[in-house]
Parts: C-alpha cells; sequence; structure tokens
C-alpha cells in the first residue's frame, strides 16, 4: 500500500472538497466577527502589527475565537511551523510572525502554505514517514505528525464553516426562535 497517498489523500480531498470552497468571498467583516463578547481574536499592537490573541496558560474554557484567529492560527503555528521544521519552509516565530489583517490576505497565506504542506508530505515516502519527528508534545512519528496536523486543518476548518454559517444567518435575521419548552 502508498501510505503516502493515502495520507496526502485524506486531507487534500477535504481541502479541495470542503475546505477550501467554503472559504470563497470571505469578508473582512466576517473575518474579524466577534459573535460573543471577549473573543480572541487577531489586532493591532502598539507597534501596528497584527497579533494573536493568546494567554499562557489558556483559560478553562478557552475563549471562543473569530475565524481570523482560527485561519492564523492553522497559517502559522500549524502549517508555517511545520513547513519551517521539515519541509524547508521560511523560520516561524508566533511572536514576531505577520499575521495577515485582512480576509484577502489570510486567504493567500493559507493557499500557500497548505501548497507547501501539500508538496512537503507527498514527497515523503515510507521511511521517511516513520522517522522521528521532535514536537514541542514529544516526539512522534513524522506519519503520526502528519496526522495529527491534518485533523487540526480539518477540526478548525470545520470552525470556521460554523462561524461563517452563523455570521449568514444572524447577520440575515435568518436565526428562528425556538418557543420555550
Amino acid at each position: 500500500m502508498d501510505w503516502t497517498t493515502k495520507i496526502s489523500d485524506q486531507l487534500n480531498w477535504h481541502w479541495a472538497n470542503q475546505l477550501r470552497p467554503r472559504l470563497d468571498g470571505l469578508s473582512d467583516i466576517e473575518y474579524f466577527w466577534e459573535p460573543v463578547e471577549a473573543c480572541w481574536s487577531v489586532r493591532l499592537d502598539a507597534n501596528g502589527q497584527y497579533v494573536m490573541d493568546v494567554s499562557r496558560p489558556e483559560p478553562s474554557p478557552p475563549p471562543v475565537t473569530t475565524i481570523a484567529w482560527r485561519m492564523c492560527h492553522l497559517i502559522g503555528s500549524v502549517l508555517a511551523a511545520r513547513n519551517a521544521s521539515y519541509f524547508g519552509g521560511p523560520s516561524f516565530d508566533a511572536d514576531t510572525f505577520a499575521y495577515p489583517g485582512n480576509a484577502r490576505e489570510a486567504l493567500e497565506m493559507l493557499d500557500q502554505r497548505y501548497a507547501m504542506w501539500k508538496a512537503g508530505v507527498a514527497a515523503l515516502d515510507e521511511d521517511a514517514l516513520g522517522r522521528t519527528a521532535r514536537e514541542r508534545f514529544g516526539r512522534v512519528t513524522m506519519a503520526a505528525l502528519i496526522l495529527h496536523i491534518q485533523r487540526e486543518v480539518i477540526h478548525h476548518g470545520a470552525e470556521i464553516a460554523l462561524i461563517r454559517d452563523l455570521f449568514r444567518a444572524t447577520r440575515l435575521g435568518q436565526v428562528p426562535v425556538m418557543p420555550p419548552p
């Protein structure tokens, strides 16, 4: 069995058929929309750079996050960091990374980081899939890391799609009012 193809196909199918089409037409208003109070987002800092809201340790429960935050998480610590570590991408530092300040830039960056990830994974052979990857959460095989990153993309992509659905429904007054039980 060609494990590289099987592993690659999982995310590539999801990306092409579910996630990426759901991102078409993303507006800046949706990108920054805060559906509840105290959302984490991406905001301008004192130096005029966009930075992600974060807190260590993360509060429990964690705050609701905006589409901007979720996309920047995928662009940065999920894809760019791993592209830098394993596939020859530019170095990544979450504290100095230039996060996108609008939906168009975010989509371009996400497409670029995903393309590099896709090419990197596709270039691995079975021996490379079994090699050790050093991650902040421990040592794992490259195959296990790839599956983890793909779960992250699928998970956060589904959340982004849901937030877009909620934005459209609430902004257009389409949320039905349910009678009390």
